[in-house]
């Protein structure tokens, strides 16, 4: 549900020193985090990174993604909310209820007509078996048409197969922050990456974490659906360069 678009900077900038007190604590993760979502400009990016303060590498990123408008601030506002930053700071708990809070009287009311208008329409698209939206409604039959037992068991076959999601990127910082000096060789030999892309990514990022995350994050855009938990797992657990499994095992967890 998002922010009125003027008002999102406006926003951001009222807490901005709350932020930059609280994401001062690893302003790196947070960096890596923006960037992944495109929230920076590749100028902007290098501006920031050549930060060394931590306070102040928060104060430009900030300020960078507010320069770029209120699209870029939106998207910064749906980042501080992702669940990854939220486990990392946890005082970003803040940042939810602000969201709330802010919304207009008039926003609210319109997102209420327009669920309650669907639920309707839906409602009847399925009694009479009329679907105006044949994916949604479908969907919505199968579903009231499952037994309470199927139902369980849909649930239990979801949580057996959680080691095969696709790697999250709080899970690839966690792995980036695991793999020490040998990480070229990581990269080239279990996870196929060129040695020209090593190459490019060591010069692109000046911090080691980076240079690994940027690695891994780099992986799971050629692997696209293939780029699973259990199959990072495998093969940073195989050969010369496998990493010791309590520094990877995180990965095969169901919860």
């Amino acid at each position: 549900m998002a922010q009125e678009p003027a008002g999102v900077i406006q926003l951001l900038r009222s807490q901005k020193a709350k932020l930059i007190e609280i994401l001062s604590a690893d302003a790196d993760f947070v960096l890596q985090h923006a960037d992944s979502r495109y929230l920076l400009s590749p100028s902007g990016y290098q501006q920031v990174k050549a930060c060394r303060i931590p306070s102040e590498k928060v104060r430009d990123l900030l300020d960078n993604i507010f320069q770029r408008g209120p699209e870029a601030a939106e998207g910064l506002l749906e980042l501080l909310k992702d669940q990854a930053l939220q486990e990392t700071f946890p005082m970003l708990r803040f940042v939810k209820d602000l969201q709330v809070n802010t919304l207009s009287g008039r926003t609210k009311s319109a997102q209420y007509f327009q669920q309650s208008h669907f639920r309707i329409l839906l409602d009847f698209c399925v009694k009479y078996n009329c679907f105006l939206y044949p994916q949604v409604g479908e969907k919505t039959l199968e579903k009231r048409q499952l037994s309470p037992d199927l139902q369980k068991t849909g649930s239990s076959k979801k949580i057996c197969n959680d080691g095969s999601r696709l790697v999250t990127e709080k899970q690839l910082m966690t792995v980036a922050r695991a793999i020490g000096r040998s990480w070229r060789e990581i990269g080239r030999q279990a996870l196929d990456i060129s040695s020209v892309k090593l190459e490019q990514i060591e010069e692109d990022h000046s911090l080691h974490t980076e240079r690994v995350f940027a690695m891994l994050r780099y992986w799971c855009t050629r692997q696209r659906e293939n780029a699973t938990t259990t199959h990072l797992h495998s093969l940073l657990s195989d050969g010369d360069c496998a990493l010791p499994p309590e520094s990877i095992d995180f990965l095969l967890e169901t919860d």
